[in-house]
């Protein structure tokens, strides 16, 4: 998709898109396999998945980020939901949702089908029985997805999946080249409260990212607080990445929740230096804006989102078209340059109006998806696998955000 068609939806997108995408990885950064642990650690409800797909029930309802169900409403070039609508004989009706929280607590009543799930609540809204376990023989473009981003623990329990991958990002650190010199590799000129940079630092604005960022470079810069994932903390390492972030917060210009709003502040230079995504540093550039973005040397956060089933859908049935139609190579192909992220089915990255974005992305480099962790949803029961202690939850992330912010 060209430059000036996801401008386009930048300006109309004002949401806070993508509260959004989770968790950890097997082996490296992303942290280990999705539920693990002893035979003590709280179940999902027992649901089956549906067994066989049979005939549409006429039509779909979706809740998602904007961005990932376009019908032609923000720009009428791009429309992948009216042929989809076409193909399946399934209306598509499409509510777009501005947060993470939003989606919990609208899922799970039976009035929507599936949900762009992210990783800071993907797991809530299954051990909250709101989401149902998903056939993965129904799902025709599962195969298509890297082994690397099945299994997690923001899409799977236990080994039984609960979703479709759908499109994955990083939190790289931003920054303005004609500002900092040198060029920086580590998230240290964030987090020294002495940083050159105080007052023009940017962080982005969510308990799930924000204290799992602080938790990230703990894990690199204190090993002795045994962090082993950073959405697994007891409340010692809570404490201590909450003590990180309150040094911070004096030298914080702005906490950032608009990607738009985010683009605007490094490049009118009102901040200089901080947590972005990439699409906001490829707008920012084509604005010849002198900012240039690196993954620190200590790792980051990251988010991967996926499509969800509710536990009560009224279509099920439909609701696996989409997650099928959704995940096609050529739908995958619009959705990842629209949006701007990596897609979970590398077949698009061929069918991609810039050739060069999946390489801009990492869509196929698994070794730099392992130096990510990914927004997971904090458990009491640590998500990190240790059985001999309580992690916090993600309530009490929460709340400390909160006391943080005010």
């Amino acid at each position: 998709m060209r430059h000036t068609t996801l401008t386009s939806v930048l300006t109309a997108a004002t949401v806070a898109l993508l509260a959004a995408a989770c968790g950890t990885s097997a082996g490296t950064g992303s942290g280990g396999a999705s539920g693990s642990g002893a035979a003590t650690r709280a179940k999902p409800a027992a649901m089956t998945p549906l067994a066989s797909l049979g005939s549409g029930e006429g039509a779909v309802n979706i809740l998602a980020w904007a961005g990932y169900a376009e019908n032609g409403s923000t720009d009428r070039s791009v429309d992948w939901v009216t042929p989809f609508e076409k193909a399946t004989g399934c209306k598509a009706n499409v509510q777009v949702a501005n947060t993470s929280d939003e989606m919990f607590e609208k899922m799970g009543t039976g009035t929507f089908d599936v949900v762009s799930a992210s990783g800071d609540s993907s797991l809530r809204m299954v051990y909250a029985g709101k989401v149902a376990p998903v056939n993965t023989a129904l799902l025709s473009n599962y195969a298509d997805v890297p082994a690397f981003e099945k299994g997690r623990t923001w899409n799977s329990v236990d080994g039984v999946a609960y979703g479709m991958p759908h499109g994955w990002g990083a939190q790289l650190m931003a920054y303005r080249t004609d500002k900092v010199n040198p060029a920086p590799d580590s998230w240290s000129v964030v987090w020294d409260p002495s940083s050159p940079y105080k007052g023009k630092i940017t962080s982005y604005d969510s308990p799930v990212d924000g204290i799992g960022a602080a938790a990230v470079y703990l894990m690199a810069t204190k090993p002795e607080l045994g962090i082993k994932n950073p959405y697994a903390l007891d409340q010692k390492q809570l404490d201590a990445a909450i003590a990180l972030l309150t040094a911070q917060k004096p030298a914080v210009g702005a906490y950032w929740a608009s990607y738009t709003d985010a683009q605007k502040a490094l490049e009118s230079g009102s901040t200089v230096v901080g947590s972005t995504w990439q699409i906001i540093v490829n707008l920012a550039k084509a604005d010849k804006a002198p900012v240039a973005s690196v993954l620190p040397k200590e790792g980051a956060t990251g988010w991967a989102d996926t499509w969800m089933l509710d536990a009560k859908s009224p279509h099920p049935n439909c609701g696996y078209q989409w997650m099928n139609w959704a995940t096609k190579p050529d739908v995958q192909a619009q959705i990842a340059e629209w949006f701007g992220e990596a897609p979970a089915n590398p077949k698009a990255c061929a069918l991609t109006t810039d050739k060069s974005h999946c390489d801009t992305y990492h869509a196929n480099d698994e070794a730099f998806f392992k130096k990510l962790w990914f927004w997971t949803t904090p458990q009491s029961d640590c998500v990190d696998g240790r059985t001999d202690t309580k992690c916090t939850a993600y309530a009490d992330w929460s709340k400390a955000w909160s006391s943080l912010r005010s």
